[in-house]
């Protein structure tokens, strides 16, 4: 949700099976929300997808999912997450710092459709 352009399912899939750690939400059969985390098991992990159905969101299932994420890596020095400004109180709200970052998004990756 959210998205200016998805990507499709299919790339999606590649993202979440080619991550270090993906825990997926589930009510029956249904994916209701996920995370993936990207790390060297060292040093950093990066949260880069957190993602839950809107009809499903302030139930506690992301930061669910994102405590599961930082327990699976609570040996590493640095869990880090980009976000938009109105996300910044929930990753606060589980214990993150506000951090200044720089990025290069390649929208021509073929990633979003």
């Amino acid at each position: 949700a959210g998205w200016p352009n998805a990507p499709t399912a299919a790339s999606l899939l590649r993202v979440l099976r080619n991550s270090a750690l993906t825990i997926v939400a589930w009510e029956g059969d249904e994916v209701i929300g996920f995370v993936n985390a990207l790390s060297d098991g060292e040093l950093a992990a990066y949260i880069p997808l957190l993602e839950v159905k809107r009809e499903h969101r302030h139930q506690g299932i992301a930061s669910e999912l994102v405590r599961r994420v930082m327990e699976h890596f609570s040996g590493v020095y640095m869990i880090d997450a980009v976000c938009d400004d109105d996300v910044v109180p929930f990753y606060e709200g589980l214990g993150m710092s506000r951090l200044n970052g720089m990025a290069l998004r390649n929208r021509a990756s073929g990633i979003l459709r």
